[in-house]
């Protein structure tokens, strides 16, 4: 947050007050950014009944779910069928806690008696699940590159981290407006949240646009509903947190900067 500067007279109040509001708008859009790249409910998937629509090989459904060649339809598939959620760098899935998935017995049965708890286990995407590319008809290599589901996969993995960069470096200048005693690099700030909030705005639009792309070649189930979850309502409401935090530095600084102006000319006339 820019210090309170000088300039040769005390800084109007209103002034003092944009610039905190817009520090703080700051902070949380950069906590609900962070807080939603670490999470895995961008979207969630439900089942009626989650055990029951695993089918008998379920070791070899968690087995092809965690392996590193699964492809995107085997996992989605497990998505569907387990109450899956997705995030930027994971995947999830809920199984039975006590269900013999490493070590079955002699006699294997996946099937949880009613008691047993369920647990949430997940996967992460490695660095180079984030650049792969998708295809037309997904687990189908022979069908061709999907170039608009593959960009946007690239595009939701970067834009957060350049959202955040952008916040973070309007933070360093306005450190160097503190060291100058000056309010006008604050327009610098304003500039860079701005564009911060274009990223967010584009993260979000290409995560929208990818699940119905992806959606459309694979539908859900009938007894399966897909819906947004909360990770994803922190990017939604972080993007229009920059967007205010922006206008109020830009407002601060060139209105502030008008001002000292004409009193300035006005000192010297």
């Amino acid at each position: 947050c820019p210090c309170v500067p000088t300039q040769g007279a005390m800084m109007d109040n209103r002034f003092a007050t944009a610039l905190v509001i817009a520090c703080v708008l700051s902070l949380i859009s950069t906590i609900y950014m962070a807080a939603s790249i670490g999470t895995d409910f961008w979207y969630e998937y439900h089942t009626l009944s989650p055990a029951e629509n695993v089918s008998e090989a379920g070791r070899s459904v968690w087995e092809e779910f965690v392996s590193k060649d699964a492809d995107e339809k085997t996992y989605t598939d497990a998505l569907f069928r387990c109450n899956g959620t997705v995030g930027l760098w994971r995947r999830c899935i809920t199984v039975p806690k006590n269900s013999h998935w490493y070590s079955p017995p002699a006699t294997f049965s996946f099937f949880p008696p009613p008691e047993t708890d369920m647990t949430t286990n997940c996967i992460s995407f490695s660095l180079s699940d984030q650049f792969v590319e998708k295809y037309i008809e997904p687990g189908n290599h022979n069908s061709g590159t999907d170039l608009n589901r593959t960009y946007l996969w690239r595009l939701q993995f970067l834009l957060p981290f350049v959202s955040i960069g952008l916040m973070c470096f309007g933070a360093l200048i306005g450190l160097c407006a503190c060291a100058c005693r000056s309010l006008y690099p604050a327009i610098a700030t304003g500039v860079l949240h701005f564009l911060a909030g274009l990223c967010t705005l584009g993260l979000v639009g290409c995560y929208v646009a990818g699940i119905e792309l992806l959606h459309r070649k694979l539908p859900l189930p009938e007894d399966v509903r897909g819906e947004f979850g909360w990770s994803f309502c922190l990017a939604c409401v972080s993007a229009p947190l920059q967007f205010m935090a922006a206008a109020l530095f830009i407002w601060a600084a060139r209105t502030n900067r008008k001002e000292f102006t004409l009193l300035k000319a006005y000192r010297v006339a």
